[in-house]
């Protein structure tokens, strides 16, 4: 099994935003900057929203207007999901480590 490169958190963030629902490049802005106090900007976010798109993990979504709203895939779905499992890993482990659980 070839292992899938490892984005960087505006990725994860951008994949968090979109589990919950669709959104256009502005929507998942404000989303991230709401729920993390992360403000990312333009360049960082669409640099991002196309490495996801390149690797299959969103897409695109037919729009009446100029906005382009994205989607998570099926294969992003499991991405996520194995990314925050993980996560869950090492933060556990380190809480353990550090005598805090």
């Amino acid at each position: 099994m070839v292992k899938k490169n490892r984005f960087s958190e505006p990725s994860l963030l951008i994949l968090i935003s979109l589990a919950e629902k669709n959104r256009h490049g502005y929507a998942i802005m404000e989303d991230i900057e709401k729920n993390y106090d992360i403000k990312l900007g333009p360049g960082t976010l669409y640099g991002a929203i196309s490495r996801l798109e390149k690797e299959g993990y969103i897409s695109v979504i037919e729009s009446e207007d100029r906005k382009k709203p994205y989607k998570l895939t099926d294969e992003g779905q499991i991405y996520l999901t194995d990314q925050i499992k993980e996560l869950q890993k090492v933060t556990s482990i380190g809480l353990k480590r550090l005598g805090l659980v």
